[in-house]
């Protein structure tokens, strides 16, 4: 493993100390938002997704569950995502959450949650394992190499983004997956389908099914919703 140069913050986790990039807005306070990667890292991509939401006024933080490492191949990505074993995912999620609760920078009481492909998996993932700590969670296109836990501990409202020709998270998929957190939560998912591929809001995608009009939308109706829930 080497050390990722957009680490620029350290937190515990587990008795250890895990690292991530944290971008605090211009006022220096702001809602606490927990930035998840997908299965490439700790990419540019996430470090600007990181960067834009606190340019609208949040305080993000995203771990580097891979602790420096990233990749541009799909096969290395796919190993580095199947030696990371979602319990461990977990612990570091829940030492982020504890640490922007904890952070003088956080207005919230409880802070969001907003992930991407891998990432997107374990916003579910981290709102049931946290419970009411989690205000809002956002998967955009999640996926998990294994099946989702019990959904039971998952308060928070879901907005989720999918795209209606995703070989990963499947139209059939995504709507299981909606009924199946409502039946374990009582949470009712807003999931919307888009006109697009998988992994379409990132601009560094190396799928080529980037569409920036669709990221557009769902940005700003994730941006709404931050704002609604986190407070």
């Amino acid at each position: 493993m080497t050390d990722n140069p957009l680490q620029n913050v350290t937190f515990p986790s587990n008795g250890g100390t895990a690292h991530g990039y944290l971008a605090v807005p211009a006022s220096g306070r702001g809602p606490g938002v927990v930035v998840i990667q997908e299965w490439w890292g700790l990419t540019n991509h996430i470090a600007d997704v990181t960067n834009r939401l606190a340019a609208e006024g949040f305080v993000a933080l995203a771990p580097d569950l891979y602790g420096g490492s990233t990749t541009h191949d799909a096969a290395e990505a796919g190993e580095l995502m199947a030696k990371l074993p979602v319990e461990q995912a977990a612990r570091d999620l829940a030492g982020a959450v504890d640490f922007l609760l904890g952070h003088e920078s956080v207005t919230s009481s409880k802070v969001g949650a907003v992930g991407f492909c891998m990432g997107g998996g374990f916003v579910l993932v981290l709102a049931a394992q946290q419970g009411d700590r989690i205000g809002a969670a956002v998967p955009f296109y999640g996926v998990l190499k294994e099946d989702y836990p019990d959904f039971s501990g998952l308060t928070a409202p879901v907005l989720g983004h999918f795209g209606e020709r995703d070989e990963y998270a499947d139209p059939e998929s995504v709507r299981a997956l909606a009924a199946r957190i409502e039946a374990e939560s009582g949470v009712r998912p807003q999931f919307h389908i888009y006109p697009a591929g998988h992994a379409f809001f990132n601009d560094e995608n190396h799928l080529g099914t980037y569409d920036p009009e669709q990221a557009r939308i769902a940005w700003e109706r994730t941006l709404s919703f931050l704002r609604a829930h986190l407070q």
